[in-house]
């Protein structure tokens, strides 16, 4: 039985960072998964490398974009593959396999009525690849921040408004379409608004998949990338069955709406099979409190990998973080976590277990059943691990796990075998018998069910038990107590988590950061900023006169909420001492949620000119510092301060 799953088609404007790297390693983990249950499971994961910016960060370095996007696509394989991440496919936008895919794809749509002639003017986003539909010229993007540019075009549109009412019943009929619930109701939002027609071709740009009528008109990034999932197994069956449709597409929060309501709008004018579902998961975010001038603001999973190993970074982010939430990331926690639960949780128990069968049992597994209680709660685990794997429940599910390793931990501690080898009668040796038997088959079978989560450990656990055959081997539907055979021997015991200094780990992974950073640099063609050189140069000095022009006051946030139609923008109410909160739009939803802001003391611009974003009035800035492409950091305090009062 087949299951296809794939990661979004990631963007050529740089390498893997580590929000990446959680999508991926969970594709990596679910394909794994799904084939230890006995499925036919294809992964896709590859890289979008048509658009204004691809073609223009070339031509800034000198090279063609084809000479371009082939180093950087090389450069994702190769983080991915150190990564150990076992992809089926890996497909490029600029592959002539895809090209006729796409082409393919849009005469169907528009022999069915559904793609059109038009014009359009507009301001434009080369950064987002969006038109702003609110945006004058000169207005900034409103997702980003950065300038519009004015752009009159003849391009042809889809018609997404002749879509609203299928999609609407598609969201009925299938309810876990759209995965989590939060990202669901967005949607629903989104489209239950008035849908209007996409432009999915451009005349200004040459880079790009030529569209298949007259004139120069190269297909849109977005209708071109989504179609990169089908292309990948267009052509592919399994035992008969077509691979195609997807089972899930697994994306970041921020790009829901491309994938739920253009996508299958799409597949729906071409009638053509609509994937099973769309998962999205949330930010991986610094916490608040970790930042700082010498760790940077964006983490590079390599650098880990080389000083933890790539299963202590699977392990982290799966357990750390509920997958469709957002998540926090440190280097410390990161350290926590690994000597906590894997080098005193997982590989205590293996090294206890495995010294213990070979000094007190010459490396046999006895002839025990072992403890009727901790069986029965490992029946339970397997069963409540399957049910949270199957929902994308992984951090409750390794919970579940590690409640049982937790119970076999004190269930040691209470026999104490290390006593019963030393007492006499057959009473002492049973029961050392089936301690010994209830530790090795818990850990058999945790190591059983780890094997997707560590791919590279959990086989040296395996091996180390004296299990035959490989561990991925395993039919996980199959796994049940009492299947560890009586006299097998084990092998040779060694340690597989070792603890790790944070002291001494932390520093070592930044200064491999700076090394990955510099060669992104060199790749992107970016010249290597100095030593430390983290935040830009001052701005020109001024006077006190024009300081004294800028009104800074102290805010509380009073209300709080999500921009719709957009994941960057939060819609403020700021209490400044006036008779009315002011109504403020803020880009730092990626940053900060709503709850987040809420009562929150912050810096308010307040003599800044209004204007309009998304529709909405902004009256006022919010203060906010950030080291160059990081996250948003507000500007606060720590003492009381009433509301109005001027910062001097």
């Amino acid at each position: 039985m087949k299951y296809y799953l794939t990661t979004p088609i990631y963007y050529t404007n740089g390498t893997p960072h580590i929000g990446h790297t959680y999508c991926t390693m969970v594709a990596d983990l679910v394909r794994r998964y799904k084939r230890m249950r006995g499925y036919d499971a294809v992964l896709t994961t590859g890289t979008d490398e048509h658009g204004v910016n691809v073609e223009r960060a070339a031509r800034n370095q000198g090279k063609a974009p084809q000479e371009f996007c082939d180093i950087l696509a090389a450069e994702w394989r190769k983080q991915w593959d150190r990564l150990g991440i076992q992809y089926d496919h890996f497909v490029r936008t600029s592959d002539p396999a895809h090209h006729r895919t796409v082409q393919w794809l849009f005469e169907r749509c528009r022999a069915n009525g559904y793609i059109y002639p038009g014009k359009y003017t507009g301001q434009y986003c080369v950064f987002c690849n969006l038109y702003v539909n609110e945006a004058k010229p000169g207005d900034p993007c409103p997702d980003c921040g950065r300038p519009t540019e004015t752009v009159t075009e003849e391009n042809y549109f889809f018609k997404l408004s002749a879509f609203r009412d299928r999609l609407l019943e598609l969201y009925a009929a299938q309810p876990d379409f759209i995965q989590p619930e939060t990202r669901r109701n967005e949607v629903l939002a989104f489209v239950q608004g008035d849908l209007k027609d996409l432009s999915i071709t451009r005349t200004t740009i040459e880079w790009g998949i030529p569209a298949p009528v007259e004139g120069k008109h190269v297909i849109y990034v977005w209708f071109d990338a989504l179609i990169a999932y089908l292309t990948a197994v267009r052509e592919q069956t399994i035992n008969g069955e077509p691979v195609w449709p997807a089972d899930v597409h697994l994306i970041g929060k921020e790009i829901i709406r491309f994938h739920a309501v253009y996508w299958p709008a799409f597949l729906m004018a071409a009638d053509l099979p609509l994937p099973k579902k769309i998962f999205a998961h949330g930010w991986l975010l610094f916490e608040q409190d970790k930042m700082s001038k010498s760790r940077g603001n964006v983490v590079r999973p390599d650098p880990i990998r080389r000083v933890v190993g790539a299963d202590a970074l699977r392990y982290f982010l799966l357990r750390e973080v509920v997958f469709g939430n957002d998540g926090s990331f440190s280097y410390d926690a990161l350290i926590a976590r690994y000597n906590a639960e894997l080098a005193n949780g997982l590989g205590n128990l293996a090294s206890r277990t495995l010294n213990m069968l070979q000094q007190y049992r010459g490396g046999a597994i006895p002839a025990a059943a072992g403890d009727p209680a901790i069986a029965q709660q490992a029946g339970k685990v397997i069963r409540a691990y399957f049910a949270h794997f199957d929902e994308f429940g992984f951090s409750r599910g390794l919970d579940a796990l590690w409640g049982l390793l937790s119970e076999v931990d004190r269930y040691i501690v209470k026999k104490a075998p290390w006593k019963l080898a030393r007492a006499e009668g057959d009473e002492a040796r049973r029961d050392l018998e089936e301690t010994l038997y209830t530790s090795a088959e818990v850990l058999r079978i945790a190591t059983a069910l780890l094997a997707p989560v560590l791919p590279e450990s959990a086989p040296k656990i395996w091996e180390q038990l004296g299990m035959p055959g490989e561990v991925t081997a395993v039919r996980l539907d199959d796994l049940r107590w009492g299947q560890l055979a009586a006299g097998q021997k084990i092998g040779v015991i060694a340690g597989v988590f070792p603890r790790v200094d944070a002291k001494e780990a932390v520093p070592r992974m930044l200064e491999l950061e700076a090394e990955v950073v510099a060669e992104q640099n060199r790749l992107l063609g970016k010249a290597a900023p100095p030593p430390g050189a983290l935040n830009p140069p001052l701005a020109p000095e001024i006077t006190i006169d024009d300081f004294a022009k800028v009104d800074l006051r102290v805010g509380v946030v009073v209300s709080a909420e999500r921009v719709k139609g957009s994941d960057k923008l939060l819609h403020l109410k700021v209490d400044i001492g006036e008779a009315q909160p002011r109504t403020i739009v803020a880009g730092i939803a990626e940053a900060y949620s709503p709850e987040a802001m809420l009562n929150r003391k912050v810096v308010i611009v307040a003599n800044l000119q209004p204007r309009k974003l998304r529709g909405i009035t902004s009256s006022g800035m919010i203060v906010a510092a950030s080291v160059e492409g990081g996250p948003p950091v507000v500007a606060g305090f720590h003492e009381e301060i009433a509301p109005g009062a001027r910062l001097k």
